[in-house]
């Protein structure tokens, strides 16, 4: 027992552990178990009562893939051809006709269509920099710079989607790159094909906008916060038509009110900091629920959903005035005790700008300052060098908010005017930013053209099947091996039996602890992988089997059966793991689904086999020695 001790104080964890990762899919299950049997107004309260837990739950639980709750699949292409003929600095009917030439070709080619592109120059004899970069550079020097191009075209799309399919509120989907111009959408519980589809093609709107002044976003704040309350507000303009009584009563209230004011201030100062907070927060919905720093307002991300359906109520639209306009920043902050949150900007609605008025933009290290940190370059044409000198010169020492599709993705302080358009965004923190800020910088200027390939929807009722087919196969499959591990090999079999079931259960509590997602060719991995830990567990019981035929004593049987059998059980999982993981980067969709739950499964199986099946039949025999026996 002592030597087990280790080995008994590791099992008991991992098993406490897959049971913390777990809890949260079986709390999620419990809420909606409940809510299914309610009314509207009775599930509306259930919501109410239980909002938090059901958010958390809902955030960690074991996700299920499009093909086991219904959804869209989309297949996504940025058309390098139009964007060949958009970088072009001339357009001529050689241009024309090799482009053309290109896109017939790339259609049943597997050659990438900068290859097939430069390759038609090559064989005119034509030089590339008769349409693009400088007159001096050779085919492959253009060459290089076209795949640059090319590369920062399908990030930029890839970037674009992705801030767009989170504000448009789809949970659990998956947005993933595949070869070099394609990007697979996984989008479950969506079914508004038509919806998706604009939000996916529409053009990107960057536009740069000015913060509203502390206080003017302050007031504002406190408005949403009075509608919450039920209270009146006082807007300019309103009906001025008043009696006499009508302003002797106004009056009455307002000096009651102002006496309630100064005690209400009074008891306020005799409350502790943490009842003032408190009392704030009651008194302040909105205010109440943001974090509050010298440098803005901010919301972590369970807070800021909530937030943001507290600014879509139609009430509080109505006092919102029509120039002004709040906004999210597009990336969370993270403080310095790890809690992210994202910070609420009050903007001017008008732009200054948009993106049309944009040429290029560069990400790079900061080489003016102490060689730390990184920048952002930006070019404008004529006519947005002229508006952004107005623009800067009105705003000095003030930010300018980058705004794409309605995110705050950066918000600079103007130190000067700006002269020619020429600008410079530094205060960067990392190479990585500086690229993201790059990228929505170029979105308003060169959208990538984007086109939708292939579209499939997967509705609930097939979803449904599909989970019904796959658990059934997967139980029966179960069923059949430890089934034939019990016959077989008896007392082994049963202390095998009960190492595929944790390994089971470790695989989904990994799979929910990362925020994986359960898919169909899941399923068949988790299928794959009782086969395999079986199989370890066949390897380690015929060589026991072996050793005890041989004249061994069981226990020292069982210490012989295990050292013969762990290197046989570490090749052969080692070299499936090898494969899983080429799979797995190299692969798209349900191939890689398939090959991460393997991967999870192969490690979870060595676990089970070799520790916690030698754990179980040690015990045995130290309890009840008879009925170890292996067929």
């Amino acid at each position: 027992m002592k030597k087990n001790l280790f080995r008994i104080i590791l099992i008991v964890a991992f098993v406490l552990f897959a049971g913390y990762l777990l809890y949260p899919t079986w709390s999620d299950a419990n809420h909606q178990s409940a809510l299914r049997g309610k009314s509207s107004e009775d599930s509306t309260k259930y919501f109410d009562e239980n909002e938090e837990s059901i958010r958390n739950a809902r955030e960690k639980r074991l996700k299920l893939g499009l093909d086991l709750q219904g959804g869209m699949y989309v297949t996504l292409e940025v058309d390098i051809i139009q964007l060949l003929e958009k970088l072009a600095k001339n357009r001529d009917e050689n241009l024309r006709t090799i482009l053309e030439e290109t896109k017939k070709e790339a259609q049943n080619s597997d050659e990438s269509v900068l290859d097939i592109f430069g390759r038609k120059f090559d064989q005119r004899g034509m030089r590339l920099s008769r349409y693009y970069g400088d007159i001096r550079d050779n085919n492959s020097d253009v060459m290089t710079k076209l795949t640059d191009e090319s590369e920062k075209a399908v990030e930029r799309a890839l970037e674009i989607i992705r801030n767009r399919i989170d504000q448009y509120g789809v949970s659990e989907v998956t947005i993933t790159r595949s070869g070099s111009r394609r990007i697979i959408l996984e989008l479950p519980g969506v079914s508004d094909e038509r919806e998706v589809r604009s939000l996916i093609q529409e053009t990107a709107q960057l536009e740069f906008k000015i913060p509203l002044d502390g206080k003017m976003f302050y007031q504002a704040l406190e408005n949403v916060d009075k509608v919450l309350m039920g209270k009146r507000i006082d807007v300019t303009g309103a009906d001025s038509a008043m009696t006499a009584a009508d302003s002797t009563a106004l009056a009455k209230a307002d000096s009651l009110d102002a006496a309630k004011r100064r005690e209400d201030s009074v008891n306020t100062a005799k409350l502790s900091q943490e009842q003032q907070l408190e009392k704030f927060r009651r008194e302040h919905p909105f205010m109440g629920s943001l974090i509050m720093t010298e440098y803005g307002y901010y919301a972590t991300p369970e807070q800021k959903e909530r937030l943001t359906n507290m600014l879509k109520r139609p009430d509080v639209r109505n006092i919102i005035p029509e120039d002004v306009q709040f906004a999210w920043s597009a990336k969370p902050i993270t403080f310095q005790d790890g809690t992210q949150a994202f910070q609420l900007y009050g903007l001017k609605s008008r732009p200054e700008l948009t993106g049309e008025v944009i040429t290029g933009a560069q990400a790079q290290l900061d080489q003016g300052g102490l060689g730390v940190g990184a920048v952002v370059t930006m070019q404008m044409d004529a006519d947005g060098a002229r508006e952004w000198a107005r623009v800067t010169g009105a705003n000095v020492n003030k930010q300018i908010a980058i705004v794409l599709d309605d995110a705050v993705f950066s918000a600079p302080m103007v130190r000067q005017k700006i002269i020619g358009g020429n600008s410079q965004i530094d205060g960067l923190d990392n190479m990585e930013e500086a690229r993201l800020l790059e990228i929505v910088l170029k979105a308003g200027a060169l959208p990538a053209p984007v086109e939708i390939i292939e579209e499939r929807t997967v509705g609930p009722s097939l979803g449904e099947d599909s989970i019904s087919k796959g658990v059934n196969s997967f139980l029966i499959g179960l069923g059949l091996v430890l089934l034939f591990m019990v016959i077989y090999y008896n007392y082994g079999g049963v202390a095998a039996d009960i190492a595929v079931f944790f390994n089971v259960l470790f695989i989904l509590a990994v799979l929910a602890g990362f925020s994986g997602t359960l898919t169909l060719p899941g399923i068949a991995g988790i299928l794959l992988t009782v086969g395999m830990a079986v199989d370890a567990n066949v390897l380690i019981n015929e060589r026991i089997r072996e050793e005890f035929g041989a004249g061994k004593t069981l226990r020292a049987a069982i210490d012989a059966g295990y050292a013969r059998a762990f290197p046989a059980i570490v090749d052969s999982n080692l070299t499936t793991l090898i494969t899983c993981l080429i799979l797995y980067q190299f692969g798209s969709g349900p191939v890689q689904g398939f090959a991460l739950t393997l991967m999870i499964g192969i490690i979870c199986s060595m676990f089970t086999a070799i520790i916690m099946t030698r754990v179980i039949m040690e015990i045995t025999m130290d309890k009840a020695p008879n009925i170890v026996k292996f067929g």
